[in-house]
């Protein structure tokens, strides 16, 4: 008996097919660069890496909200995944800074494998987990998540090209790349929790203050765009560090966490009962309804 066709939801797999082909094209502007020895297409790389970030960000939440959450849009999300944060971004910053690294031979070519096969490793865990259990991933990520880490990689990159094209020297700072790559391989297979910010949607409320102060940052990013989303990134990675000595009240705030309902345990027992009668509690301690 021939196992049953998945039914595919349509704007979570558009959502998902935009991450794909944004990591394609960064794929080609990266060569194009290579071979014609132009910052331009890098520029355009990191753009297009960038916009599979927030196409990546949206097809989860899109799912989530029409109830189309699957296996099939899992699998998908993270072969996309694989190649426009992976692929993509270990060969920008290979291209730019690890081709240089000649001592020894063969580090910077190594650093990028081990980058790639880390982040592929990151996902088949992440897979697993959520098919062992939905609400395990809920809350937060174990281990940095794929796209955090090529935003911090192609932010910095953006931020290295930037001073570079502005003759602002940096020196030998730009190996610090090498280190930092090293250390999101590292962070992506570790057990360390990472905020998910799946709680945040079109219902989410906050203060008047909060999103004024959101408002702010993102005209800010837009008006210092070569330089922001480097700050915004490396402070996202940043905070899973120092995540466990946050108290548990700051970080609802900060990860936007939704309040968990009190449940009336009277009441629940109640409305299995099917009664409308309020209960009564003896001297014992025991429920009469």
């Amino acid at each position: 008996m021939s196992a049953q066709e998945p039914r595919i939801p349509v704007l979570p797999t558009l959502m998902t097919a935009g991450n794909i082909l944004c990591g394609f094209v960064a794929i080609l502007q990266i060569f194009d660069g290579r071979h014609l020895a132009m910052n331009q297409h890098y520029h355009y790389a990191i753009v297009f890496i960038l916009l599979a970030c927030l196409f990546d960000a949206l097809d989860g939440r899109v799912a989530r909200m029409g109830g189309t959450e699957s296996p099939f849009g899992r699998e998908l999300d993270s072969l996309a995944d694989i190649v426009s944060f992976g692929v993509a971004p270990a060969l920008l910053v290979h291209d730019i800074v690890l081709k240089e690294i000649d001592t020894p031979k063969g580090l910077g070519w190594l650093i990028s494998c081990v980058y790639l096969v880390c982040g592929a490793m990151r996902l088949a865990r992440f897979n697993c987990l959520a098919a062992a259990d939905v609400k395990s991933s809920s809350k937060s990520f174990r281990g940095c998540p794929i796209p955090a880490a090529a935003g911090v990689i192609s932010s910095l990159t953006l931020l290295i090209i930037w001073l570079d094209s502005n003759e602002k020297e940096i020196g030998n700072w730009k190996y610090a790349l090498a280190g930092l790559m090293a250390l999101l391989s590292y962070l992506m297979v570790s057990s360390l929790e990472y905020p998910s910010f799946k709680a945040v949607n079109w219902r989410t409320k906050r203060s008047f203050h909060w999103v004024l102060i959101s408002i702010f940052v993102i005209a800010f990013t837009v008006m210092n765009w070569h330089w922001m989303p480097a700050v915004l990134f490396v402070s996202y990675l940043l905070y899973g560090l120092v995540r466990p000595w946050v108290s548990r009240k700051w970080r609802q705030e900060i990860e936007i966490e939704a309040e968990t309902p009190e449940i009336d345990v009277d009441s629940e027992t109640l409305a299995l009962n099917g009664s409308d009668d309020q209960p009564t509690r003896s001297s014992d301690g025991t429920v009469q309804i």
